[in-house]
């Protein structure tokens, strides 16, 4: 299967579609892998950060604290795969479903980041964008005795948050947004409940309409989100390939299928390839 990866690769015009699996190998978790966070976390919906101002609370001490652990997460093998195979020309771009930049800092260009990006904060109330360093020394100044840490956390979520208790939130407080003063800071994110803007999803749309095929990388394609993706090449026949360490949607879609860890099989391609 590795050859006839190669051969779809090889032939150039690739749109790349990523989920959690290609950031597993920096640290971060996925959602439904053998380890997946799902199984014992439920991340929060946009409704319920939205609805109450102790779960905007809850909220930000936790992803707080994992966001320590996110700003020093670095790109593995597969994301510098992926670099190397735009560089080498054979990608029209990336469609990636991770919030970490992680495709970025490996230098790969043409990324659309469906869900969005830690690295950002949104006011929902004046629509002011900032950068998540700054509000993470604004959090720190405000709350001197908040003394939970990364080592001290259960596990990280793929969503940027730690598992905390209760007792580890006690007294965590949030700041308002700098233009407005409204408790509404927001991680410039897409959560679980909330729709991707449209105008996002009409540029990876367009970008799988200039290509010859679609790869699929990391995803189990569980949430519509990503898989109409594939339902799209599918329909207009352009080739899918899907490289994910176990079961996936797509799998009846896929020309290519492989079941392998991306850390094995995107290096192999790369040095197959020449990249």
């Amino acid at each position: 299967m590795i050859e006839e990866l190669a051969d779809l690769v090889g032939a150039g015009g690739v749109c790349v579609l990523e989920g959690a699996g290609m950031s597993t190998g920096s640290g971060i978790p996925d959602y439904r892998g053998p380890n997946g966070s799902l199984q014992r976390h439920t991340p929060m919906t946009y409704q319920e950060f939205t609805g109450s101002a102790e779960n905007r609370r809850r909220y930000w001490g936790r992803s707080h604290v994992g966001w320590e652990h996110f700003r020093r997460a670095q790109p593995n093998d597969a994301h510098r795969a992926v670099a190397a195979l735009e560089r080498a020309g054979l990608l029209t771009g990336v469609i990636t479903q991770n919030v970490d930049g992680l495709d970025l800092a490996a230098g790969t260009r043409e990324v659309v980041e469906l869900h969005g990006n830690l690295d950002r904060v949104v006011c929902l109330h004046c629509g002011e964008v900032t950068d998540r360093a700054e509000l993470a020394d604004r959090l720190t100044a405000a709350n001197p005795g908040f003394t939970a840490r990364v080592e001290e956390f259960q596990a990280l979520n793929p969503d940027g948050d730690a598992d905390l208790t209760d007792a580890q939130l006690q007294g965590f407080t949030t700041v308002p947004c700098r233009r407005c003063g409204q408790d509404a800071l927001k991680a410039d994110v897409v959560f679980f409940g909330e729709t991707v803007p449209k105008d996002r999803v009409a540029r990876c749309f367009a970008l799988l309409d200039s290509s010859r095929s679609l790869l699929v990388l990391g995803s189990s394609l569980a949430v519509m989100s990503g898989y109409r993706f594939v339902l799209h090449a599918a329909k207009h026949d352009q080739p899918v390939a899907v490289v994910t360490a176990g079961p996936t949607r797509g799998d009846e879609k896929a020309t290519v299928r492989l079941d392998a860890p991306l850390q094995d099989v995107l290096p192999d391609l790369r040095q197959r390839l020449g990249v």
